[in-house]
């Protein structure tokens, strides 16, 4: 793939991955051929800001897991409000990170 249009997907899409993944991912895209790079466009990543809004409203209700598509842990966070609010609390910190990891395992299935 051109390095030019790679760039400009790092550039765009940057904020959605952790720092240490942006280099193997460029990688990755250049070793592409051109016919995956309409399916890596239209890939709708998750914004770890909103997030973290989320978990800071809803998250004793599990809805910022819910939201990054975590479902399993957001019935746990639902059923047990937030871990009694402590897991609540915790995912201030974490949610992240995971919104981040889930954004990068959605990338992974197309380019890998």
């Amino acid at each position: 793939m051109e390095a030019q249009k790679v760039d400009l997907f790092i550039m765009t899409n940057g904020k959605f991955f952790e720092s240490n993944h942006l280099i193997p991912i460029r990688d990755r895209l250049l070793e592409m051929d051109d016919s995956k790079w309409g399916i890596i466009q239209t890939l709708q990543f998750k914004d770890p800001t909103i997030s973290l809004i989320i978990s800071l409203l809803g998250g004793s209700l599990g809805i910022d897991r819910f939201f990054i598509g975590d479902t399993g842990m957001g019935i746990g966070k639902l059923l047990t409000c937030g871990g009694l609010g402590i897991w609540a609390v915790v995912d201030w910190f974490l949610i992240m990170g995971a919104t981040r990891e889930k954004n990068m395992e959605k990338l992974r299935q197309v380019i890998y």
